[in-house]
């Protein structure tokens, strides 16, 4: 299924959440002088506007980062990609968390990104593929083909948009294969949460089979009447020192 456009979505509560998060975990890791492998398997194209038709019919941007933005400090990496997104391509701007990546690795730091839409693949092809290896192909195939990736360092972006439905109950398997492959790797997987409670089962399976993982969620309420995401979450495999409170941090921040 290929009919999710995030563009409607971009900027909102969720991708606050899992982009300053990302942005953190890149930052952290980027201080040591030692390359770095993210990857990334459902990278979307990159780089989104926040004045089109698409994110006004929404509201979403609106009610995210358009009104939470000075609530991050200037120095925070999620703060600094958006400020670099928007330098070189307008104030309209927003990154998708390839090129929040982009913008906080360095060029010594091998970047891999899968994307299946057609449409979306090309404008990611157009943005990154002068910085990054990338794919159209299934992104999670791709990733349990290259890994433990070189440098064995590094970060892995899960971002589905559970459009298929059996990614809840599949994904748990296919989360402890690449830790199984790349057991250094810091793996983050994100996930809506949803009034129905339907992304419950899937972290508690992954949460008590993988003793590396750690769940960090943040709640808010829904953005339209009929909404039914009231929340985001990630699960995160060798999350770095320090992130615990870091997302307790930003879940505070984006409740509002």
């Amino acid at each position: 299924m290929l009919s999710y456009q995030h563009g409607y979505h971009a900027g909102n509560l969720a991708d606050m959440h899992k982009h300053a998060l990302l942005a953190w975990v890149l930052d952290y890791m980027a201080a040591k002088d030692k390359p770095l492998s993210y990857i990334e398997t459902h990278a979307g194209r990159a780089l989104y506007r926040l004045d089109t038709e698409e994110a006004r019919k929404t509201g979403e941007a609106a009610a995210g980062i358009g009104r939470l933005e000075q609530a991050f400090a200037p120095t925070h990496p999620y703060r600094r990609a958006i400020d670099m997104a928007r330098a070189a391509h307008g104030i309209a701007a927003y990154p998708g968390s390839p090129l929040i990546a982009a913008h906080l690795l360095r060029q010594s730091d091998r970047m891999t990104l899968a994307e299946l839409h057609p449409r979306e693949f090309a404008a990611l092809q157009a943005l990154m593929g002068a910085r990054a290896r990338v794919e159209r192909r299934d992104g999670l195939e791709l990733a349990l083909s290259i890994c433990p990736p070189m440098p064995r360092r590094g970060v892995m972006m899960i971002d589905p948009s559970y459009e298929v439905k059996t990614d809840y109950t599949t994904l748990p398997d296919t989360i402890s294969a690449l830790h199984r492959k790349w057991n250094v790797g810091v793996i983050l997987l994100w996930y809506p949460v949803l009034q129905s409670g339907v992304q419950a089962a899937m972290v508690e399976r992954i949460a008590t089979s993988l003793r590396d993982a750690h769940v960090f969620e943040a709640r808010f309420a829904p953005i339209r009447e009929g909404h039914r995401m009231i929340g985001s979450g990630l699960v995160v495999l060798n999350a770095p020192w320090g992130m615990e409170d870091e997302a307790h941090r930003v879940a505070e921040l984006v409740a509002g």
